[in-house]
């Protein structure tokens, strides 16, 4: 599932190709993947304009010059791909933004989606999420108090969005790493030397998925040489039984709270 870097950068690649470019046509091949009748749907967005991008937690904000937004999580499975009919690989689209010679195709949108909100109605929808851990105001001391408030594994913690908004399985157990804290350890253990060093860990981590265009290998379009970048640079996870780079011990893969976690019992304590 696409975390924080990899929606950071599709923002930016995106905000690069198609702001103030007219929406000259959307096709809608599954209903379910957008919140309104596909007429009005198509009647709010075709000829319209995306005046700016923006991301909250694991949602891409499409602001349009008629003040309404188009709000997308892709979830498991989802992913984007711009260029022209020829270009696109070879998958079912469940909903296409046509700008003219080339259009943003939204893939996988089975359990993710693409609906049309107001303003107001999209504050509402984000209003649950926790604060952004890349967010100026955002220091170990909050992380502190984030933490030391739940009762629960920092792995669940951490991928809670409602704690923090962004972190996913992926770099939950990246940044895990990096402190050197086991990620199945429980929150009310941690010290504030660990809340450092989490803190410290989860600004470098994420700085540098987003600055190699995270995990998510799929190219956003022909020639993009960013997106995916991180992938080859992730320390432990989907890596279950390999070396652990620090000190060659096997890598642990286990589930936890039905999800995977990975993480090194040399390196991590």
């Amino acid at each position: 599932m696409p975390e924080l870097p990899e929606m950071e950068t599709y923002r930016t690649l995106l905000s690069q190709r198609i702001l103030h470019t007219p929406i000259a046509a959307v096709q809608v091949e599954r209903e379910k993947s957008i919140n309104v009748p596909v007429p009005t749907f198509r009647d709010r967005v075709e000829g319209r304009t995306i005046t700016g991008i923006s991301r909250r937690a694991k949602h891409l904000l499409f602001h349009l010059d008629s003040g309404s937004v188009l709000l997308l999580h892709l979830m498991l499975g989802g992913w984007m791909f711009y260029g022209t009919e020829r270009e696109k690989p070879d998958r079912t689209t469940q909903v296409v933004l046509s700008f003219g010679e080339r259009s943003l195709y939204f893939i996988g949108l089975r359990l993710g989606y693409l609906h049309l909100h107001t303003t107001e109605e999209t504050a509402e929808r984000l209003s649950e999420l926790g604060p952004e851990p890349i967010a100026p105001d955002f220091d170990a001391k909050v992380l502190g108090r984030l933490l030391t408030s739940k009762r629960t594994t920092l792995k669940q913690a951490l991928t809670d969005q409602r704690t923090m908004a962004g972190i996913g399985n992926c770099y939950a157990d990246e940044l895990a790493f990096d402190a050197g804290i086991l990620p199945t350890r429980r929150t009310n253990t941690l010290s504030a030397a660990d809340h450092e060093k989490l803190f410290h860990s989860m600004r470098s981590v994420l700085a540098e998925a987003i600055r190699f265009g995270g995990y998510m290998e799929n190219p956003l379009f022909p020639g993009d040489a960013l997106t995916g970048g991180f992938d080859s640079r992730c320390k432990v996870y989907d890596r279950g039984g390999e070396p652990c780079l620090r000190c060659g011990s096997p890598l642990v893969q286990e589930e936890l709270a039905s999800r995977k976690v990975f993480y090194c019992l040399q390196c991590q304590e």
